[in-house]
């Protein structure tokens, strides 16, 4: 209430004419006093991707292919169930690499599927040329080996431009492979890029490199899953691409040393 004393009333026009605020309600009091005086600090509604769960999803799909591998090898699974066993392996990896699926169910399948196709493949070099197999693994490792080292000391960066470069190189040799299947059928050579010949080495080569390039990919991805935050399912998605790269890997490293161990 103002007051009516002409000195206050005096006072507080010297001081600026301020009269002050007007008094808190008891609601608001009350409002001020139930408030916390802090604000707790915000937290993801997730757990957030880290390496170890990279690691740990990626031995597990790694595991159920080489599981499903050998069951093939030592069941002889015949070349026809395998052939069935990598359509229905394709299907499923498409769906996961186009929806960018987290699914373990699905992605474990991929890997069994996938299994039993390189299990009975194997088994069949093998045949042919006797420790090929542990040739293609060793092979496949030090590929692992050597484009993780090159990832980790930064010799190659992951740019945009080599992105688009590496999609266009994959994109152009898996149109050539259709290419080589459709001519294939009616001179059975194709365009001679699967034969044991110069240009079947080169094109090897290539499909190599493209695979440890899709490997720098995976490697670039799950860093920046880390660094962002991605949720913790999203370690499936990268255990998928590890794998897939590795499987690319693996056949085409297969291939060629056959063809060197087969000119012995």
């Amino acid at each position: 209430m103002e007051s009516k004393n002409p000195v206050f009333s005096r006072s507080r026009r010297q001081a600026g004419g301020w009269s002050g605020p007007a008094a808190p309600s008891p609601d608001v009091l009350q409002n001020m006093y139930d408030a916390p005086s802090y604000a707790p600090p915000s937290r993801p509604a997730y757990r957030t991707m880290t390496l170890d769960d990279v690691v740990v999803r990626g031995f597990i799909t790694l595991g159920a292919l080489v599981v499903a591998a050998a069951a093939a090898w030592i069941l002889q699974v015949p070349p026809v169930v395998a052939i069935g066993a990598a359509v229905v392996a394709l299907i499923l990896g498409l769906i996961a690499s186009f929806t960018m699926s987290t699914n373990p169910a699905l992605i474990l399948a991929y890997a069994v599927f996938e299994g039993v196709f390189l299990g009975t493949i194997s088994r069949l070099f093998e045949g042919l040329v006797s420790g090929i197999v542990l040739q293609a693994v060793l092979g496949t490792a030090f590929a692992f080996g050597a484009v993780l080292t090159v990832y980790a000391l930064r010799v190659i960066r992951v740019t945009p431009k080599l992105v688009k470069f590496g999609i266009a190189a994959a994109i152009a040799a898996v149109g050539l492979l259709l290419v080589n299947l459709l001519v294939g059928l009616f001179n059975g050579v194709g365009l001679g890029l699967r034969t044991d010949t110069p240009l079947g080495w080169i094109f090897s080569i290539v499909m190599i490199l493209i695979g440890c390039f899709f490997l720098l990919l995976d490697f670039a991805s799950v860093e920046e899953g880390v660094k962002q935050g991605a949720p913790e399912k999203f370690a499936w998605q990268c255990a998928f691409g590890l794998t897939l790269s590795l499987v690319w890997i693996y056949l085409e490293v297969l291939r060629f040393v056959y063809y060197f161990s087969n000119s012995d």
